[in-house]
């Protein structure tokens, strides 16, 4: 698939770590679309397993970089037609790379490897967060990468529509509306 152009079947969910994301990610495949992991969190997995050191609470850096190339490899083979749901993606990954070192390869993002102009973002719920071996950050630190990637969607001339704090059917269906 050519992703140098704006590709309006693929929709990013994005924002607050621990806001619902992968919940609503299963919510969409158990609905029959495809849908993509969020690179961060394999990662972690494949590192755990390995002993390896690129992991967000050790190396940020190369876990950001490691998320930069599994997200471009995704975009790469995503589906050229029907929905399919991101959790996470390329932009999340390159304002982590960006935030940490001041690559700048988040502003190339502008013009190339594009998503849907929609993003869907979880906000900041802390009724329902919680830490795991996946996610060790503290809900400040996600408060504060949702600030982050609002400003950088944001930068990069996407819509970003905050998801109401729904139950999670509601909340597919909220997504679903907005793109029909």
């Amino acid at each position: 698939m050519n992703i140098s152009e704006e590709t309006n079947n693929l929709i990013v969910l994005s924002g607050c770590s621990g806001g619902g994301k992968s919940t609503l990610l299963d919510e969409f495949a158990k609905r029959g679309y495809a849908t993509v992991e969020e690179p961060g969190r394999r990662i972690v997995r494949q590192e755990t397993e390995q002993q390896g050191t690129a992991l967000p609470w050790i190396d940020m850096e190369a876990f950001a970089r490691r998320a930069v190339a599994m997200a471009l490899a995704d975009l790469d083979n995503a589906p050229d037609s029907g929905w399919v749901f991101f959790d996470r993606g390329l932009i999340d990954a390159a304002s982590a790379l960006h935030h940490v070192c001041g690559d700048g390869f988040l502003h190339e993002l502008k013009r190339k490897h594009r998503y849907n102009p929609l993003v869907f973002l979880t906000p900041p719920w802390p009724e329902i967060y919680v830490t795991d071996g996946e996610r060790q950050h503290d809900l400040a630190a996600a408060i504060e990468e949702y600030e982050r990637l609002r400003r950088d969607y944001s930068d990069l001339g996407y819509e970003t529509i905050i998801l109401p704090k729904l139950s999670v059917p509601e909340r597919a269906n909220f997504i679903l509306g907005r793109l029909d």
